[in-house]
């Protein structure tokens, strides 16, 4: 399980802003991120799923 911080994960969906990676995830479209210390990280199998099922 590789783990992602914010940046990459904004790279993945094409530099999308903040506000709607955040309105995103409590709508239920993004997965929630887990917390690690003061960080957070998304799971990146879970993000390429994803984006895989988007493009299907």
């Amino acid at each position: 399980m590789k783990l992602i911080g914010f940046n990459e994960l904004r790279n993945k969906l094409a530099g999308r802003g903040r506000s709607s990676i955040y309105r995103d995830i409590s709508l239920g479209r993004l997965p929630k991120p887990r917390k690690l210390g003061s960080r957070l990280y998304w799971v990146e199998e879970e993000i390429d799923a994803m984006i895989s099922n988007l493009t299907e």
